[in-house]
């Protein structure tokens, strides 16, 4: 509690969590954090420069947040990791192919290290959707697969990998965003399913790892089922009536960001943000330019000293309890390239073929196709581009490396032309209409694995297209691992 200009109850950032400008904390940034009283901050790719630097802000934030101070970042593996010095970790759905709790638990102990190294203190991670939807535009890979039992047995193990090593995870996007064909991050996607259809799916991992789980991160999507009105992140019958009080759950509860369109576009910032709290959240997530933070922050001050936040004083101790059990220090730096075989080997043990692909002989020439200069969609980094895949490529095989700007451009039965196997790479974050029936010799697929149920080819499925996922398919190509892995969806 805080005795500050707003009075005897939780300063309004003490339920809010923002974003900062840069990699560092410059002055006008630490003096609003300090105004509003702010408890908790996100970071991005934007505040990431090298370990050393991310300490030092880290080192800086914690004199400005306090004791209690909760430094969080997406941290996932595969795709969603903004640091680029640390070894790249498994994506979730590769991890579900190798179907491994403990190599899933050793994982995420090395993203957690990882992160406790430098002060921060809470990843927002695991992913516990069940990906059902072939056609998500934002799960995909990020899940363990489309198995709630499966995603459960992982998710679980990669709880323990973050408990064993003092970061506080949180899971998300609850009640689940992997049966949707929108993006939150631009519309209010809905699940129409029926309550019983939600527990059996959606709701089982989260509702199974409640006991072993310090946070949860809402979703901004409508289920009629549950709430016919409301996103869950505004939702009281869905954080309070059902996660409070049915499952009984007493961590954290924290919204995604609130800049995303599903919210922003419908209920705007301020009111949202009081909504959510209302609705059962403990920490409302209050990232973009300063003006949209203090949008949040005055409207939750004046709901705070209006009476309208219920149970204020009980999130602020949920969030001081996180913050205690997992707290951020000043530790050595220790050298993590020390994880790289093992995090090959993690990436190693997903690989997984698609109707029996066969390596070309090592030494032979082939004709690589790859996009050119992929782009970073939304939460998640841009895939290699053609030039790298072909330097990659260029260690086994003389390379004649055939780059595209858009699929819709590949002339097909010129590529095939002559005896030179064509190797098609795709690095799309989304599935491609253009690729579909596209009959390649071998299909690399090293981003979204759904693209194999398009490419008409054998396939080997990456699930990630991070260096360490293509030393391992490196490997594979020249006849030094297998293809161990196991589809984790329906095809």
């Amino acid at each position: 509690m805080t005795t500050t200009e707003f009075g005897p109850l939780p300063a309004p950032g003490a339920l809010t969590m923002v974003d900062i400008p840069g990699p560092v904390l410059d002055a006008g940034t630490a003096e609003h954090l300090r105004r509003y009283g702010v408890g908790a901050v996100c970071l991005f790719g934007k505040n990431v420069q090298s370990p050393e630097q991310l300490r030092t802000l880290c080192a800086d934030l914690r004199a400005v947040l306090g004791e209690h101070a909760l430094i969080a970042l997406d941290h996932e593996g595969g795709a969603i990791l903004r640091p680029h010095f640390w070894p790249f970790v498994p994506s979730a759905m590769g991890l579900g192919a190798a179907d491994d709790p403990a190599l899933t638990e050793e994982m995420n102990a090395v993203l957690a290290r990882q992160l406790r190294a430098v002060g921060i203190n809470w990843n927002f991670a695991p992913v516990l959707d069940v990906n059902v939807n072939p056609a998500n535009p934002v799960i995909g890979e990020r899940a363990y697969g489309a198995d709630p039992e499966k995603v459960t047995r992982q998710g679980r193990a990669a709880l323990a990998g973050h408990a064993r090593e003092g970061v506080a995870a949180c899971v998300k996007h609850f009640p689940g965003h992997g049966d949707t064909f929108q993006d939150s991050h631009l519309t209010l996607p809905r699940v129409d399913k029926a309550r019983a259809e939600l527990d059996a799916g959606e709701l089982a991992p989260f509702r199974a790892l409640l006991d072993v789980t310090p946070a949860v991160m809402t979703a901004h999507i409508v289920y009629p089922a549950l709430d016919p009105e409301h996103p869950a992140t505004l939702s009281r019958p869905i954080l309070t009536g059902l996660l409070r009080d049915e499952w009984g759950y007493g961590g954290v509860i924290v919204t995604d960001s609130m800049g995303m369109q599903a919210i922003d576009a419908n209920d705007g910032r301020g009111e949202a943000g009081v909504l959510a709290l209302r609705a059962g959240a403990d920490l409302v997530m209050a990232l973009g330019q300063r003006v949209a933070q203090e949008e949040t922050l005055e409207a939750i001050a004046s709901a705070l000293r209006a009476g309208e936040v219920p149970d204020a004083g009980a999130k602020a101790g949920r969030l001081r309890a996180l913050a205690e059990g997992y707290p951020s220090r000043d530790l050595p730096l220790p050298d993590f390239t020390a994880d790289r075989p093992a995090v090959i080997e993690g990436w190693a043990r997903g690989l997984t073929g698609w109707r029996g692909p066969a390596a070309p002989p090592p030494g032979s020439r082939i004709r690589l196709v790859a996009h050119r200069t992929p782009v970073r969609e939304n939460v998640s980094e841009a895939g290699a581009d053609a030039e790298t895949l072909a330097r990659d490529l260029g260690t086994v095989y003389d390379v004649e490396l055939c780059p595209f700007d858009a699929p819709e451009d590949l002339d097909w039965a010129a590529l095939a032309g002559g005896d030179v196997p064509v190797v098609l790479a795709t690095t799309f974050r989304h599935r491609q209409p253009a690729l579909r029936g596209a009959r390649p010799d071998l299909h690399l697929a090293l981003y979204n694995p759904y693209a194999v149920l398009d490419v008409d080819a054998p396939a080997v499925l990456a699930y990630g297209f991070r260096p360490e996922a293509r030393a391992a398919l490196l490997d594979w190509l020249r006849g030094e691992r297998g293809l161990p892995g196991t589809l984790p969806f329906d095809s």
